[in-house]
């Protein structure tokens, strides 16, 4: 079940730790070499939104799957991720190695001109993916040494710097076009599905009691799609081997799991958001997938 994975979550799965404070209300900001966050020789990292932003470098063949698009990279390649599209990493080989730094929106709110959505590579709809030749890579690998030398100094400026640093990163990507090769998808089938997923996620998260959760039925989707709802759940069933019906559940259910725990909406209007006409039919949905009632996990 996709869910958004929090800076706390990626400390903790990661290192075990909680993340560590940021000086004079910056934001987030911290730089790793990707071999230091791997389990075993793999990358793990499961396909959901972050809420945070990440520029990853990364050496080797690889797949990453990133809203409806699987995109195929050998080489190496400098990769913009943006907390609004769900994404997931998948090694090809066991030579991947490189850097990647994250940091939270509030690192560039009081200093950027212009909102950070707003620049290509972080885009909606945008394409985050720059293929890098040798002398390109060397520039790149420059940029994240000095993240790593900054990070550990005791400048009281180094913040500023780190920015400026990130700020020459995503220059030096606008300069050269953006790559994509995309992987074709084995069947019709894995195609459908990963719309049909791309549609689904893209109504989430629900980030306040006015927005509401439209599509809510597979003939929602096979009308948005032009397919028949037939060949939509054939589709959808033959590739992941669960319903049209039970995906849609499950993201309701993350959903309503999400906002009982982390806002303090009232039932009715969590009810009102997901598109449950009434706080009853609610109420019965998520205790028939999930055992408890909406109050009872907000308490826990």
């Amino acid at each position: 079940m996709q869910t958004t994975e929090t800076l706390e979550d990626f400390y903790a799965h990661k290192f075990g730790t909680t993340p560590p404070p940021t000086a004079n209300g910056v934001g987030a900001f911290n730089v790793f070499r990707l071999e230091d966050c791997w389990n075993g020789g793999k990358v793990v990292t499961p396909y959901s939104r972050r809420d945070f932003y990440k520029i990853t470098l990364i050496r080797g063949k690889h797949r990453y799957h990133y809203a409806d698009k699987s995109i195929e990279v050998d080489g190496t390649t400098l990769i913009f991720f943006n907390p609004q599209v769900p994404y997931r990493f998948e090694p090809l080989d066991e030579t991947t190695t490189g850097f990647f730094c994250i940091f939270k929106d509030s690192f560039f709110t009081e200093s950027m001109r212009g909102n950070i959505h707003d620049l290509p590579m972080f885009m909606l709809g945008g394409k985050p993916a720059y293929t890098l030749n040798e002398t390109q890579e060397t520039q790149a690998i420059t940029l994240f040494q000095k993240m790593f030398d900054e990070i550990e100094s005791d400048y009281r400026f180094k913040y500023d710097l780190l920015r400026n640093y990130v700020t020459e990163m995503i220059h030096f990507a606008m300069k050269m076009q953006p790559t994509e090769t995309l992987y074709q998808h084995p069947d019709a089938n894995s195609r459908i599905t990963a719309v049909f997923t791309e549609l689904l996620e893209r109504q989430f998260p629900i980030e306040n009691p006015g927005q509401r959760f439209t599509l809510r039925s597979a003939s929602d989707f096979a009308e948005q799609l032009s397919v028949h709802v037939n060949h939509l759940n054939r589709a959808v069933r033959s590739t992941t081997g669960k319903t049209t019906t039970a995906h849609i559940a499950e993201r309701i259910t993350a959903e309503a799991t999400a906002l009982l725990k982390h806002t303090s909406w009232n039932v009715a209007e969590i009810s009102y958001s997901l598109g449950f006409e009434e706080p009853a039919h609610f109420n019965n949905f998520f205790k028939k997938h999930t055992n408890f009632t909406p109050t009872a996990i907000r308490v826990v």
